[in-house]
């Protein structure tokens, strides 16, 4: 799993896979365009579309309506250091059983990204640039 990211100019993005394309981009008080999402937009977008799927497809295994399907997700700024220190996915799901209730949190709870903001992943920094090689 890939995407390439490129800059646009100014603190706007393109991010690029499998042929789909998203513009990031920063609010105006930020320096931006507001011409789309802020990266941690983009993680919200990324748990609840992951929790929605996972949702979706255990309604559709038990050949349940999914009709009304929604997800909320919401999260907190928290600061030293920077980051989104918590957050909420609230699923609204049509009416079912106390079993079926059960069933669908369990769904939700396997979502893959759910399960690598709950056990954080290795992250490595690889900088590819061309070293400025000066006179001697």
């Amino acid at each position: 799993m890939e995407v390439e990211i490129l800059h646009l100019g100014d603190v706007k993005f393109e991010a690029v896979t499998r042929g789909h394309h998203v513009i990031c981009d920063q609010p105006a008080a930020n320096g931006g365009l507001d011409t789309g999402m802020t990266p941690p937009e983009f993680l919200l977008v990324s748990l609840g579309t992951c929790a929605g799927f996972y949702a979706a497809q255990y309604l559709k295994a038990r050949s349940l309506p999914a009709d009304g399907l929604r997800i909320r997700v919401s999260a907190e700024k928290t600061v030293q250091p920077a980051r989104l220190g918590r957050f909420q996915i609230e699923v609204m799901a049509p009416e079912m059983s106390q079993q079926h209730q059960a069933g669908i949190l369990r769904a939700v709870k396997s979502c893959l990204i759910h399960n690598t903001l709950l056990n954080a992943p290795a992250i490595d920094i690889v900088l590819n640039a061309p070293a400025v090689r000066f006179p001697d």
